[in-house]
């Protein structure tokens, strides 16, 4: 797997507000799970999240993936992401997070891709009121204690 066109694909295609470009680096039945919209499966669905999702309420998208790992089956890279944000509450503001994808892959694709992200400094950045910030974490909270890799912690 050519690791550095993947990642420049993906970044590029967001960047570009490319929809299609972001869902060919996924395999046909490929899952996007996004910090904030869910889980969007299939290239059509992954297409949607950039065109209808991301550019609904943002412009001038900004994504910088740093020090990729593989071993084949699964690719970690830190990144650097970033947009403004066309809400009238947040005021031309850009956001800012610093996160890392987990890339589940299937040959040269992406079969799966999920990320941990540093959301908090953003909801600050869009200047969301306090209750809206906490709605947004906590229903990023129960997803996460809604994962099968989790129910030990929760026994």
């Amino acid at each position: 797997m050519d690791v550095a066109r993947v990642l420049g694909a993906f970044s590029e295609a967001v960047a570009r507000h490319d929809g299609r470009g972001l869902a060919a680096v996924f395999t046909p039945d490929g899952v996007y799970h996004d910090t904030f919209y869910g889980a969007f499966k299939g290239r059509d669905q992954i297409a949607s999240l950039v065109d209808d999702w991301f550019f609904r309420t943002a412009e001038d998208f900004r994504w910088d993936m740093h020090d990729p790992v593989t071993d084949g089956r699964i690719l970690y890279a830190r990144y650097t992401f970033s947009y403004r944000s066309i809400l009238p509450e947040a005021e031309g503001g850009r956001a800012m997070f610093e996160g890392v994808a987990i890339m589940r892959l299937e040959g040269d694709l992406i079969a799966d891709y999920r990320e941990v992200a540093n959301t908090g400094p953003a909801f600050v950045d869009l200047k969301f009121a306090p209750e809206r910030i906490a709605k947004l974490l906590k229903r990023q909270g129960d997803e996460l204690k809604a994962r099968a890799e989790m129910a030990h912690h929760l026994a």
